[in-house]
């Protein structure tokens, strides 16, 4: 007679599921944070630990104003508990001034910068509008 299925020769270790606060930091760690992130993360995990949902003691544990707190807590919950939104975010503007001169323009900027190669933006400025009768930008 053979035996049921759910006989193994070597038993395996039972899968112990790490609690969610261990997977996040886990996912910092994989996903290679700053120190200053991680202490982010560790702001979280007080939070729901030892804080019992209490911001102002997760605030004055960390040595942070409330505000700051809130902000990286809403961040946090909105992304639905994602730890990458605990990174940081470029600071870069959305959107870049582009100097804008006509091609005419930059020939005589050129002519101009061989001609007094001394001569700051400022100087060169005045040269241009005495010159060509045309307002420039520095």
């Amino acid at each position: 007679m053979r035996k049921p299925a759910s006989f193994y020769f070597f038993k395996r270790k039972p899968i112990v599921q790490k609690d969610r606060y261990e997977l996040w930091r886990g996912v910092a760690s994989l996903l290679g944070f700053k120190a200053h992130e991680r202490l982010r993360v560790e702001w979280m995990v007080f939070y729901y630990t030892v804080g019992k949902d209490n911001a102002t003691l997760t605030a004055q544990h960390f040595g942070i104003s409330r505000k700051t707190f809130y902000k990286w807590f809403k961040r946090f919950k909105n992304s639905k508990y994602n730890v990458q939104s605990l990174a940081d975010q470029s600071k870069a503007p959305c959107h870049k001034r582009n100097w804008e001169v006509t091609l005419t323009q930059e020939e005589r900027i050129r002519r101009l910068r061989k001609r007094y190669p001394y001569y700051g933006k400022r100087k060169l400025k005045v040269i241009y509008e005495k010159e060509y009768s045309e307002e420039i930008s520095t």
